[in-house]
């Protein structure tokens, strides 16, 4: 139905409950067909379509198109590039759309070449075969697009066939990295270092090329040659192990590197295993934060044994405080394993004895798409792991759970879910539920429901038909903390006749409602605004719309307050702000469009007019100066009783000021709690920049850091009554001797005081913008800022101590947000 707002609501039902099988059989669910008795009503869902429309350029090519990366950037893979969709939550924008960012990754310009041999042997071999009169050589040779990137006659394969998601941390801002595969089985891992461009920081096709062609092919040294060149099948063996089908990042973990001393340090890093044509999986091991071919830590290959593969998905599982790690594979062929993986040198990683069969049976239904969620069994009082397939038009779901006895594995399918194969799932992995697609428009949501020995899924159907009408399917996924459903769609049937042309869009619809993410975001055992940024984008579309923030999360959050958590000072501030923007009155002006108000003049009225216009304007600066002491004197008090008692308010121009006067009223109001919010966390970032000065200073020492401003900016306040600021101040002046090592500007050499938290300005009037994560003054012409503007920060420099970088790789103190 059509909503007040204008904005489209379904409630959705769908099936009953899919029935489980005993441990290990593989028995199958059967379902009602899609009309029958809809879910309880504590799994109701109502979605509603979220503006705006993301039109596509190219068309959509490869599996699983769409993915949601954890720093909330969504990628879309086409025939020309990689779409990159930015969502954020802006604190400056009073528009109620999601606040979308576009970038691209560029498709390469060039084939793909797979390094089978050197370059005349392999224009030898390729002529041969060509000219063979054997026709199970020649057209299988012509027709394989691996053998031929660029396809002669036949268009070029351009575009992208998979993208994946790293952890978030991983790159040299914080963030993720993206790992490309181009449909001519090319490699990439790709950055976005300076906001607006991506950089390609290593082509691991390439690399892994020039380690098979040293080791002459082999998977070990003890490998006996497996023929020539020029041997047709030996020729097919070399490209298929090295043709990526899919690849998948694994959770960020922690190596000890020995130094030149002898001491151990802690080093993060990341895995990226690659699943190719002959079963063989590569897993590169990157050293964090990843910056190009140097951070490569190690490259092992492991035999899988599973022919025709088609999905790779990593297995990890916590026990007893002790890490598992796997990888999962998928066949076209319908089996599914796990496969141990030997994390050497990894802290607190173990790894299977031996591989685990999920399903055995070939039974030629191709595994599309692997997922898998850590949950807690609320009956074995363990944590366990749910694996989920998509096979055909079924789901294949595997519960792993240790107990007394081993591993125990309970497996079974659910059916009547899809009349058409399932083309994309994505999972939920804050509680579990998972989403499947089919083309036809219809998607599948399933809530794990566990029993006293393993679980059964709860399912509705979401018509996306009474969403956006009538329209065809080609991927979806599901925002980090499951507050948003991303969808590729393109027009359906019109009056039973298909479309003329395709245009492929990105469209958004709400999982959540706003109770539902305030609840989560006051509830959250994360604590940071921006890795929950979706949920705070609810938020803020309630706010906007409602322009007051619900008393019932005021009051909440009032009670969290009390607890001294700086998190829930940051959540305050970010609803202080939305509030403001959505009492402000809107800016009708175009900022980019130049105003014509400024009259031409000619230069020899200038030169007459000169000395006359010089002395007008003195006047003119004296008497608006005056006006403007004038227009400030009034109190805020004194703005209120105006507001309460409007002098001829009878009249449309006098009811339109008193409703401007009482908005200003409302905004100064609002804007004084914003700033006292502010102060707040800036005081408690200025006691910890000072505990790390008095952690890491033996004696009187020149730190950089203007230690004896900050304290003396702490102290300013008189109604600031901290005893622990004061005493972690004593202590630091006590060990400063009166020194105060004050800054001084670059460009005059006098001495910049301390008196702002955000510039810095010298007796000269030189102004310097100061870096909110150290105070200290940023002279040089490069820093950052943090992802919505709302703070400075200097770049690291080599002489600085390793206490103050690790301050500078710190996020926004006002919104969690990574810092560029």
């Amino acid at each position: 139905e059509r909503a007040a707002c204008g904005r489209c609501v379904c409630v959705l039902g769908g099936g009953e409950d899919g029935k489980m099988s005993a441990a290990g059989s593989s028995s199958v669910s059967e379902e009602p067909p899609e009309d029958g008795p809809g879910p309880s009503a504590g799994f109701r869902l109502t979605v509603t379509k979220r503006e705006p429309l993301v039109p596509l350029q190219y068309p959509v090519t490869g599996v699983e198109s769409l993915a949601w990366s954890e720093d909330h950037r969504i990628s879309v893979c086409s025939s020309r590039n990689i779409s990159v969709l930015e969502q954020r939550c802006d604190i400056h924008n009073c528009g109620q759309e999601m606040i979308i960012h576009r970038t691209s990754v560029p498709a390469p310009l060039t084939s793909c070449t797979l390094k089978v041999g050197s370059k005349k042997e392999v224009d030898e071999c390729k002529m041969k075969f060509a000219n063979s009169k054997d026709p199970t050589v020649s057209q299988t040779f012509m027709l394989d697009r691996v053998f031929n990137p660029e396809g002669k006659s036949l268009p070029p394969m351009r575009g992208f066939k998979y993208t994946s998601w790293s952890p978030l941390g991983c790159d040299s801002n914080g963030r993720c990295l993206l790992a490309a595969l181009t449909m001519d089985s090319r490699l990439t891992v790709q950055a976005n270092l300076s906001r607006l461009q991506w950089v390609q920081l290593v082509d691991l096709t390439e690399i892994y090329g020039e380690r098979l062609y040293e080791a002459g092919y082999k998977m070990s040294k003890g490998d006996t040659p497996k023929g020539e060149l020029g041997d047709f099948p030996e020729f097919q063996r070399r490209h298929s192990m090295q043709t990526p089908v899919r690849m998948e990042w694994s959770g960020i973990c922690t190596t000890q590197q020995v130094k030149h001393n002898n001491e151990c340090r802690d080093v993060s890093t990341v895995l990226l295993a690659v699943l190719f044509e002959n079963g063989n999986i590569a897993v590169w091991q990157f050293q964090i934060p990843f910056v190009g071919k140097e951070s490569i830590t190690s490259c092992n290959t492991i035999e899988s044994g599973i022919s025709s593969p088609s999905v790779l998905a990593w297995w990890e599982y916590e026990h007893n405080n002790r890490k598992m790690s796997g990888l999962i594979v998928g066949s076209a062929f319908g089996p599914i394993k796990i496969l141990p993986v030997n994390l050497k040198a990894v802290k607190g990683y173990f790894t299977l004895r031996q591989p685990v069969v999920l399903w055995q049976e070939s039974d030629q239904v191709p595994v599309h798409s692997i997922k898998c969620i850590a949950l807690y069994h609320p009956y074995q009082k363990c944590s366990c792991s749910l694996v989920v397939a998509a096979r055909g038009s079924y789901v294949f779901w595997c519960l792993l759970l240790i107990s007394k006895a081993g591993l125990n594995v309970h497996n079974s399918h659910v059916t009547g879910l899809h009349s058409l194969p399932i083309i994309s799932m994505s999972a939920d992995k804050q509680n579990g539920t998972i989403y499947t697609c089919s083309n036809d428009g219809k998607v599948r949501q399933l809530i794990p429901i566990f029993t006293d020995v393993a679980l059964k899924f709860e399912h509705q159907l979401i018509k996306l038909s009474d969403v956006f009408g009538s329209v065809r399917t080609h991927g979806i996924a599901v925002s980090p903390c499951g507050a948003y459903l991303a969808v590729i769609t393109t027009e359906g049937m019109n009056n039973g006749l298909h479309p003329v042309n395709k245009n492929y869009q990105v469209q958004f619809i709400t999982l959540k409602t706003f109770e539902e993410a305030a609840a989560q975001l006051l509830e959250s055992s994360v604590q940071n605004l921006f890795k929950q940024m979706d949920l705070t984008d609810l938020v803020r579309w309630k706010i906007l719309r409602d322009k007051n923030i619900p008393p019932f999360l005021q009051e909440a959050l009032d009670k969290k307050i009390e607890d001294g958590s700086l998190y829930f000072w940051r959540f305050r501030l970010l609803l202080l702000r939305i509030l403001y923007q959505s009492i402000k009155k809107p800016n009708s002006e175009v900022p980019w469009r130049p105003t014509h108000e400024d009259p031409k003049v000619l230069i020899s009225d200038v030169t007459s007019t000169g000395s006359n216009e010089e002395q007008q304007e003195s006047e003119q600066e004296q008497t608006g100066a005056a006006f403007s002491k004038e227009v400030t004197k009034p109190s805020l008090d004194n703005m209120e009783k105006v507001a309460e008692n409007p002098v001829g308010d009878t009249s449309a121009a006098h009811s339109s000021n008193t409703r401007d006067l009482s908005r200003e009223i409302k905004l100064l109001q609002i804007q004084g709690k914003i700033e006292a919010v502010e102060m707040h966390l800036t005081r408690e970032h200025m006691k910890r920049v000072l505990g790390e000065v008095y952690l890491h200073t033996w004696i009187t020492e020149n730190t950089s850091i203007p230690t004896r401003g900050v304290c003396d900016f702490l102290m300013a306040d008189e109604e600031y009554d901290d005893r622990t600021a004061r005493v972690l101040i004593g202590h630091i002046l006590k060990k400063m001797n009166k020194q105060t090592f004050p800054e001084y500007c670059s460009l005059c050499k006098e001495v910049l005081p301390f008196t702002d938290r955000k510039q810095a300005i010298c007796s000269n009037g030189h102004a310097w913008l100061r870096c909110f994560l150290t105070y200290q003054a940023c002279q040089n012409l490069s820093y950052r800022r943090c992802l919505l503007h709302d703070s400075i920060a200097r770049h690291a420099v080599p002489e600085d101590p390793d206490w103050i970088k690790r301050l500078l790789q710190g996020p926004c103190t006002f919104c969690d947000s990574p810092v560029f």
